[in-house]
């Protein structure tokens, strides 16, 4: 039997992007061969009609009705369960005459050499029955195995098939197929977004789980860039077109997938080598209980229990329902031979700027003067430095709105270009920047007599003057991610003996970040080609490296690693393609987790593999011996192939309990360095 893949399916039928519509039960089995890779081995698909097993059905039942009700209905019988055999035999011999005429000997001749058999000996009923029930494992398989796809192929469903385009001030609906570079869409609340592109006008609250895998809403406003397949939950926007159809990060991503899917573990590539050997021998064993026994019923029972569907689903089913948890969680794995090698990861190498930390300055001390309170000292810097682009009036402004602190206007504004602005507010003038510029600017007082933190450790210090007084000073520095620090814990209790850091940063800086979060190795002030160096180094040694990076500076090292893990990859092309794993969010705790769900494959793998085998040396010695019926037979194998299934489908639940992470990582305030008090919470004050 196969796995009919679902994903190739709609890719094949819609190669515009947009998702192809209801599926069709009675025709998906005609027109897939070319496309399916389940677990083919180049042979056919068997074509299942429902209608024509019903009916089958039906006539195979009736005569067992007949049999047992009426004494003499004998003939009668016979002939309900030979045009039943007939009709649900034919789908199986039609199949197999396809496979003989391309060359191909598979396990669907097995099938049908049972069903003639049964025919040719006069046994109608087995014949249906067993020919049922084949088929009905056929049925059940593929729509087993295409729920574990159901995360995955909810991509296809997102991009819509419409869009609201906007020119000269006229909207008009327009296929999203049509859609180009530079076209101005309007997206209402409850539309999904049909390309990627930045926002124009407006703001809204953007559902990006299909992207990035996290549950929370991202607020959105105009300069921001958002994804095709999200979801607009507020607000009207008006969005211009970055990219459409396949170039789309929402296409990248499927296309990924959908390559993902095809690829197969070294272990299936072997066991595709030999298979072509396991009809013959199987009817080499069926020639022998025959010669034997001369019991019919005992060979067909040997070809029904010898069809190896368990042991062949046990690797597809396994790695699609990983590959589905993985794309749910925002992890995007290119080939499953990269997830089953996470599972032998040891060591880890960390890139720090935009990997352990966000990238972006954070507030991350508040030292008021006496008579000036947190809030103030806050609300004035940030009301001062309000029309300044610059990343530290940009961290001012960020923590000033998460805390509720009102910003007025500042007039007079003037600014000093990296040193400092000058400003009115509220009648007062203020001097925000650095230490010498505010002594440029006439203060006469000791700024630093009261600071404890250390510039050359990774911290930008601003002072607040009020009318040529000082009021206090404001820490900045990149924020570690909040996570980081659990996460590194996480991994090393999944058994990574080693994890560094490998930074181009000053030392100083880099082992501040590294004690803050745990990581014991850190390698400062390093060129690419010296990452790069570092990884050899330790692959040198035995350890099988995985390097987490950006993707964007970060791509020589991730290309050196055994595997290369790219952070924050949605929207971003390099990322995707520099890495083999790529994270679509930022969150690293997708790192331990990847690192278990592999592991959790890979035993599932092995528990199926075990049971499949088993299941046919037992299946074969009773089938042997006469002590199995062709229809018990029949049963047993749908049995087991769904005991297969159901105990891969167990992977789709992984993931379940990692709840989605909270805040802006950007805006979380970091750990507070050592000897030094936290960052002090504002207090809302009057403006």
């Amino acid at each position: 039997m196969q796995v009919t893949s679902l994903l190739s399916r709609a890719a094949a039928s819609d190669p515009s992007g947009a998702h192809p519509g209801p599926a069709r039960c009675d025709q998906d089995h005609d027109h897939q061969h070319d496309h399916d890779h389940g677990h083919d081995h180049g042979h056919e698909h068997i074509q299942v009609h429902l209608t024509q097993t019903l009916i089958g059905v039906i006539f195979i039942v009736n005569s067992f009705v007949v049999q047992w009700v009426f004494e003499k209905g004998a003939m009668v019988a016979g002939l309900s369960a030979m045009i039943g055999a007939v009709i649900l035999g034919a789908p199986i011999i039609w199949t197999s005459w396809r496979d003989l005429r391309r060359g191909i000997l598979s396990i669907n001749e097995l099938v049908s050499i049972a069903v003639l058999a049964a025919f040719a000996g006069g046994d109608y009923q087995t014949a249906g029955v067993v020919a049922f029930f084949m088929l009905l494992g056929e049925i059940i398989e593929t729509r087993t195995a295409a729920g574990a796809r159901a995360s995955i192929e909810s991509l296809i469903k997102l991009t819509p098939t419409k869009a609201r385009r906007v020119r000269n001030g006229q909207e008009e609906d327009v296929p999203a197929s049509e859609l180009g570079v530079g076209d101005v869409i309007r997206v209402r609340p409850g539309d999904n977004v049909a390309a990627d592109g930045v926002i124009l006008q407006g703001q809204g609250s953007i559902n990006q789980a299909t992207i990035t895998g996290e549950s929370l809403p991202a607020d959105k406003k105009p300069g921001d860039e958002v994804f095709a397949g999200t979801q607009n939950l507020t607000g009207a926007l008006e969005i211009k077109v970055t990219r459409a159809g396949h170039d789309t990060t929402l296409g990248r991503v499927r296309d990924l997938i959908l390559a993902a899917e095809k690829t197969r573990l070294p272990l299936m590539r072997i066991i595709d080598q030999y298979m072509h050997f396991y009809t013959p021998l199987v009817l080499v064993i069926a020639a022998l209980v025959w010669a034997f026994t001369k019991n019919l019923n005992s060979v067909i029972a040997v070809l029904v229990v010898s069809c190896p569907c368990a042991f062949i689903l046990a690797s597809p089913t396994a790695m699609v329902a990983a590959l589905s948890a993985a794309a749910r969680l925002g992890i995007l794995i290119k080939n499953v031979g990269d997830l089953e090698l996470a599972a032998r990861i040891n060591a880890i190498i960390f890139d720090k700027t935009g990997t352990l930390t966000v990238g972006d300055l954070a507030v991350s001390r508040l030292a008021p003067r006496e008579g000036t309170t947190p809030a103030e000292l806050l609300r004035l810097a940030a009301s001062a430095e309000k029309f300044s682009n610059h990343p530290a009036a940009k961290a001012l402004q960020r923590l000033a709105q998460e805390a509720g602190v009102p910003l007025a206007d500042p007039l007079n504004f003037t600014e000093a270009a990296g040193r400092g602005i000058r400003a009115e507010v509220n009648g007062d003038t203020l001097l925000v920047g650095r230490a010498q510029w505010l002594r440029d600017s006439g203060l006469r007082e000791d700024l630093l007599r009261d600071v404890d933190l250390n510039e050359t450790e990774g911290f930008s210090l601003i002072f607040v003057a009020r009318n040529q007084k000082p009021i206090g000073w404001i820490g900045l520095q990149d924020a570690i991610r909040p996570e980081a620090k659990p996460a590194l814990a996480s991994l090393l209790e999944c058994g990574v003996r080693r994890i560094a850091m490998v930074t181009g940063d000053r030392q100083p800086v880099a082992t501040r970040v590294a004690r803050e979060i745990g990581c014991e190795e850190v390698v400062a002030e390093c060129l690419p080609q010296n990452k790069v160096q570092f990884v050899r180094e330790m692959k040198t040694r035995g350890y099988r490296v995985a390097v987490v990076g950006d993707g964007v500076n970060d791509a020589p090292a991730l290309a050196a690693g055994d595997l290369g893990i790219a952070m924050g990859a949605a929207g971003s092309e390099v990322a995707i393609h520099s890495a083999t794993i790529a994270l679509m969010n930022n969150d690293l705790r997708r790192l331990p987790f990847l690192v278990r769900l592999s592991r959790s494959t890979r035993s599932v793998i092995n528990q199926n593999f075990l049971f499949g085998v088993f299941f046919i040396i037992g299946g074969l010695t009773l089938a042997s011996f006469g002590k199995l019926h062709p229809i018990v037979a029949a049963m047993l194998h749908n049995v087991g192939s769904l005991i297969v299934v159901f105990n891969s489908a167990r992977l789709v639940r992984q993931g379940e309990d990692l709840d989605p992470f909270r805040g802006s990582a950007a805006a979380a305030p970091p750990a507070a360095p050592s000897g030094s008090a936290p960052v002090a919470e504002p207090q809302p004050q009057p403006a």
